[in-house]
């Protein structure tokens, strides 16, 4: 598959993966959010590489969907494949572990897996509708930004979460 076209197929792949799952509102298509994540990444953030397009897609799929590894490595490469592995969490482990293990994996992986982290948060930060719903994505943006602060190609990405981090928690009453 040429590499123009590596979005497109991951946009359907993700949409199949997704199919009948929703947001936490259980109205909205889970695939929105990816899809939306992907927009952030080409849109706000500025980054077009068909590859991180396509991860940003499918940056759920191995924790979220009937699909592993092995299965975005075959339809879309290596790259791609680990991008996603490393946003993905080992759901093995407890939370507390899980979260610190994640926080290792995205440090130790690609720059591009910490971008798409960014515009995760960007992006569940936006849907947010709630004061501890904001609150807890607040958190986990601080800590994708202090990830993302070693990617000098990041700092653009972590100015607009920070910005709109900011923009959030101003909007929130004093507690």
């Amino acid at each position: 598959m040429t590499d123009n076209h590596l979005w497109h197929h991951a946009a359907a792949m993700a949409a199949q993966w997704h199919e009948h799952k929703y947001r936490n509102d259980d109205k909205t298509p889970y695939f929105a959010h990816p899809a939306r994540v992907a927009m952030i990444i080409a849109i706000r953030f500025g980054f077009t590489d068909e590859k991180i397009l396509a991860a940003a897609y499918l940056h759920d799929v191995i924790e979220d969907a009937d699909a592993d590894y092995d299965d975005v490595h075959e339809h879309f490469g290596r790259d791609v494949a680990d991008y996603v592995a490393a946003m993905s969490k080992d759901t093995r482990l407890i939370e507390d572990d899980r979260e610190w293990a994640y926080d290792e994996q995205l440090a130790a992986g690609p720059w591009q897996g910490r971008l798409i982290k960014l515009a995760d948060v960007y992006d569940n930060l936006s849907d947010a509708r709630t004061v501890p719903g904001k609150r807890k994505i607040i958190d986990r943006g601080e800590r994708a930004l202090r990830l993302a602060a070693v990617d000098e190609q990041l700092t653009d990405a972590c100015r607009k979460l920070r910005d709109l981090m900011t923009r959030v928690q101003a909007e929130i009453p004093d507690s």
